[in-house]
């Protein structure tokens, strides 16, 4: 037996025999973390354009920390064989050195595969957000106490989660997955979230947290997302740099694993203007001088190589450093820092720069050594290198647990006006627009004429401005406000009967045309329509707040401070605005 498969040796002693162990190449392959496919039976899944085969990847590039990437659902119990699978073809790979699985979130409703993915046979939560809109730091470590036994149970080690971002710049298309605008509360919160994922210490039984995105991806110019060029620029006008910060200081004192920077570049600060995954002064400086974190740092997806995805063509996010080459920018980001690169399988380039002397080996053994001092923490090369296909079925998705998210659900809901409408009365008669008839015939007759109708529920999404296709259009962007044409079926059947509306508020958006209009209107963060009418008719008290401000108009937002907590002047409705309904 070697020294590092000896499990009674302390764990640093151990990295260092693998270590001095390891081949240049296998090196390499540990610092790149990417994505992978997932068959839905379970069995390992053939290459295509976007991403290389499982064995091309850990057989022949020695990468072994893959990113599940489901197209389709997979069952807990094959997402388990997949993953033994795996296993046991890094077993046979040089070393043996076993594979490191993350996901994204995957507890919500939303689909993106840039972001995250729909519950599946998980339980189902809501959306960040709308655990924001809960305000209750002990049900956020609730959930993450679930998260982390279902993804124990599957075989995945680290959460691509939580975003310590803030939800200050209204049009950000993701503010979904933030937990609200306010930095103590949102720092309360993510202090739970850590510890609920890796426990009091990183251990065996935990699922290590790699919380994103660094130093806070709020404050998008515009509102625009970071993914595309256009969204390159993070701008604090209102000189709120640190303000954005106090989310991740509340991730370092819970003792956060993992740390992901985004890929936005700063401008108008004392910091270079390069994405901060290139800049030296955030990681170096920031993130390990001042605050002394010595975990892995993981960069973002895709900053090095251009790609298409989902058929469209997305250049490397190399934001300010657009100009250098594809070796240049892998020796920028290890200048800078970091230790792996996100969404990348080209480690032939990290040994072209050792082998021309651009990077020595002795700062490739720095970053290898904190990627490997997690994997022992972890387990992974112990008792915790395989999972139970069988217990997985019985522990992902288990009743407890899609009950406690179910009542999550519930509980996010926000009740924004109310025109002694609400609670609704069981047995009347219901018009639906949005609502799922089969479910809402436990609470009420549904009828198909609104004339015949009590009262009409009717659910919406938050308005956007469609962008371009494939990859593009999974993100939420530009206005906030409905157009004339989008509103008019509402406000008809507003006038013509009591009208409930809900609106799922992925984004803060204007609901100034319906107030006043609507005899009751609510906002949800990704909850079903059995959570949903469970509040409308009673079975369940309404206690969510707005986890942001509701703008009243476009010019206000427009007018707003990216980098300031709800901003705008004349709001609508307040943060933490929100009727209790008992």
């Amino acid at each position: 037996m070697h020294p590092f498969q000896n499990s009674a040796l302390p764990i640093e002693e151990r990295v260092t025999d693998l270590l001095n162990r390891l081949t240049l190449a296998e090196k390499a392959g540990l610092m790149f973390h990417t994505m992978i496919g997932v068959n839905p039976d379970g069995t390992l899944a053939d290459g295509d354009a976007m991403i290389p085969s499982a064995r091309e990847l850990i057989a022949g590039k020695l990468i072994n920390h893959v990113n599940i990437l489901t197209f389709a659902p997979v069952p807990p119990q094959q997402l388990a064989q997949w993953h033994n699978r795996i296993q046991e073809l890094a077993a046979s790979v040089g070393n043996g050195i076993p594979v490191t699985v993350s996901t994204d979130p995957r507890h919500g409703v939303i689909d993106n595969p840039a972001t995250s993915a729909s519950a599946g046979g998980f339980s189902a939560w809501p959306e960040p957000i709308g655990l924001g809109a809960t305000k209750d730091p002990a049900l956020v470590r609730l959930f993450a106490d679930v998260v982390r036994q279902e993804y124990l149970a599957t075989g995945i080690r680290v959460a691509l989660h939580p975003m310590a971002d803030l939800a200050t710049e209204p049009r950000w298309a993701r503010g979904n997955g933030t937990l609200g605008s306010d930095a103590d509360m949102v720092s309360a919160m993510i202090r739970e979230y850590v510890l609920g994922l890796q426990g009091d210490t990183l251990g065996p039984d935990s699922v290590a947290a790699m919380v994103k995105h660094f130093p806070g991806a709020g404050p998008q110019m515009n509102g625009e997302d970071a993914h595309f060029h256009y969204g390159r620029e993070q701008v604090y006008p209102g000189g709120m740099w640190d303000y954005h910060l106090k989310p991740f200081e509340a991730a370092f004192d819970a003792g956060v694993a993992q740390v992901m920077p985004y890929y936005g570049m700063p401008v108008g600060t004392s910091y270079e203007e390069v994405g901060f995954n290139f800049n030296k002064g955030v990681i170096e400086g920031l993130l390990r001088q001042r605050y002394g974190f010595d975990g892995v740092v993981c960069t973002d997806w895709g900053l090095v190589t251009d790609a298409v995805i989902m058929g469209s063509d997305m250049p490397a996010r190399a934001w300010g450093v657009e100009h250098l080459d594809r070796h240049t920018r892998i020796q920028r980001i290890l200048d800078a820092g970091a230790d792996q690169l996100g969404g990348e399988h080209c480690p032939e380039l990290i040994l072209d720069l050792v082998a021309d002397g651009r990077i020595s080996e002795d700062r490739i053994d720095v970053s290898v050594r904190r990627i490997l001092r997690d994997k022992f923490t972890l387990g992974l090369f112990d008792e915790r290198r395989y999972v139970d296909p069988a217990a997985a079925a019985h522990i992902a998705g288990q009743p407890a647990f899609r009950a406690a998210g179910l009542d999550a659900q519930r509980r996010s809901i926000v009740v924004l006006d109310n025109r002694e409408t609400l609670p609704l009365t069981e047995g009347i008669t219901v018009y639906l627009d949005g609502v799922d008839p089969y479910v809402a015939a436990g609470y009420a007759k549904v009828v198909d004429d609104p004339a015949l109708a009590d009262v009409a529920i009717v659910r919406r999404a938050a308005p956007f401005d469609p962008r371009g296709g494939g990859f593009e259009a999974f993100f939420h962007a530009g206005r906030l406000d409905w157009t004339a044409e989008e509103l008019a079926p509402v406000l008809e059947l507003s006038a013509a009967l009591p009208t409930v509306v809900d609106v799922w508020l992925d984004r803060p958006a204007v609901l100034t045309p319906l107030s006043g209009k609507a005899a009751a209107l609510t906002g949800s963060f990704g909850s079903s329509d059995e959570a949903l009418l469970d509040v409308l008719f009673g079975r369940s008290p309404a206690t969510g707040t707005l986890p942001f401000q509701l703008p009243s108009s476009m010019a206000e937002v427009k007018a707003s401070r990216e980098d300031v907590p709800n901003d705008t002047p004349n709001p609508l409705f307040h943060y933490n605005h929100g009727l209790h309904l008992s």
